[in-house]
């Protein structure tokens, strides 16, 4: 094998695959990237137990040929380099490639390609939509997977296809993240799966430009689901069971709806963060209507800690409805908070006992349910 590629491209394609490379190798050739010439391209590709990313860069191939080369070794030096051309020279004798780029040269050991295992092929994609609505999707979901595997089910992403509809769900017991889009695709069958939380996110990270489209094919014979961004295909696994039915905890009405400034309201949370950690991160949330036609409502938020004292931070807001008392846990707000964009939110709920509902003023595509805690009198 005897190619040339740009510094700058192969930087890129060793920062997209860095995290499918298996940081607890069982195969050492698992701690490899793979390059293998295909026409006028370099395929680089790197895998784990659940993701398969391969990425394809613009080359000049002069032989031929294939090789795993170490990933940590490779993507520390092409960092240094300067935005030159790279030569890459196999000797397929001792498996080493002899790289050089301006008046830098080094040689580095390989592991023979026919030792990784087979990368997956792309299929015909089942799903097209654009890349900025794709990686919203993630990004107001994600973060609500639960983080420990004690129900590996809750530790991805729910997906589900109805019609020209798109779903995507999170849940880990305490909290529940809903988005939805439009698609131009129509499913006159409803399909369903859980996708790994780390899949999704590596899928949202490689998304960076907006209006790059996505292509999405959906499980079939192999139970392999794959994301195809521009010149990189993400191939992973899906998780067996089936995604809890979450329909029925969503409150169809409420007897308090709360509207807030978004950023206010982030910023007294993360104040009432620092006292609530020793109290099970437990903030309380009381909202209370107007006293009298024009005037604003009032939400105010606290927190105690035993040892360091206690917070409380209060705000105007439009509350409608009766007055509400409860307690939510204050990570689990600023999570949600964080990935709004929209100028206000809503808050519902039907009482101190019952989860709060936070959704973005003005949108019907996005909702956040969170469980209650015990309010601290």
């Amino acid at each position: 094998m005897k190619v040339s590629v740009l510094q700058e491209q192969l930087d890129k394609a060793l920062t997209i695959l860095s995290r499918a490379v298996d940081s607890r190798v069982t195969l050492p050739v698992l701690g490899n990237v793979l390059f293998s010439t295909e026409d006028a391209r370099l395929k680089l590709a790197a895998m784990n137990q659940e993701v398969t990313i391969t990425t394809y860069i613009g080359a000049k191939v002069d032989h031929a040929g294939a090789i795993t080369l170490p990933a940590k070794t490779l993507t520390e030096m092409v960092k240094t380099l300067s935005p030159e051309r790279v030569d890459l020279t196999l000797d397929e004798g001792t498996q080493t490639v002899n790289l050089r780029c301006g008046v830098t040269t080094w040689n580095v050991r390989g592991i023979a390609a026919s030792e990784f295992p087979p990368v997956p092929e792309t299929a015909e994609p089942d799903v097209v939509l654009p890349g900025k609505v794709l990686r919203e999707m993630i990004a107001e979901t994600v973060f609500a997977c639960a983080k420990e595997d004690t129900r590996p089910i809750l530790t991805g992403l729910y997906l589900h296809f109805d019609g020209n509809v798109m779903t995507v769900a999170a849940a880990d017991g305490y909290r529940l993240a809903v988005r939805t889009a439009k698609i131009d695709q129509n499913f006159k069958k409803m399909r369903e799966m859980v996708v790994p939380a780390k899949t999704m996110a590596e899928v949202a990270r490689i998304i960076v430009d907006d209006d790059i489209p996505v292509s999405i094919t959906l499980p079939g014979d192999r139970e392999l689901i794959q994301f195809e961004i521009e010149n990189t295909v993400v191939s992973s696994q899906v998780i067996d069971g089936r995604f809890p039915d979450f329909s029925g905890i969503i409150p169809k009405t409420n007897n308090t709806v709360v509207s807030v400034y978004t950023d206010d309201l982030l910023k007294h949370y993360k104040r009432a963060e620092i006292f609530a950690r020793d109290n099970n991160h437990s903030a309380r949330v009381t909202a209370r209507p107007a006293d009298s036609p024009g005037a604003p409502g009032e939400v105010q938020i606290s927190a105690r800690s035993n040892e360091r004292g206690d917070y409380e931070g209060s705000l105007e807001a439009s509350v409608e409805g009766a007055p509400l008392d409860t307690a939510f846990n204050v990570r689990y707000l600023i999570d949600v908070l964080s990935v709004i964009p929209e100028e206000r939110i809503l808050l519902e709920s039907n009482g101190s006992n019952a989860p709060g509902v936070i959704r973005p003023e003005g949108r019907e595509d996005f909702l956040h349910l969170i469980m209650p805690m015990s309010v601290n009198r």
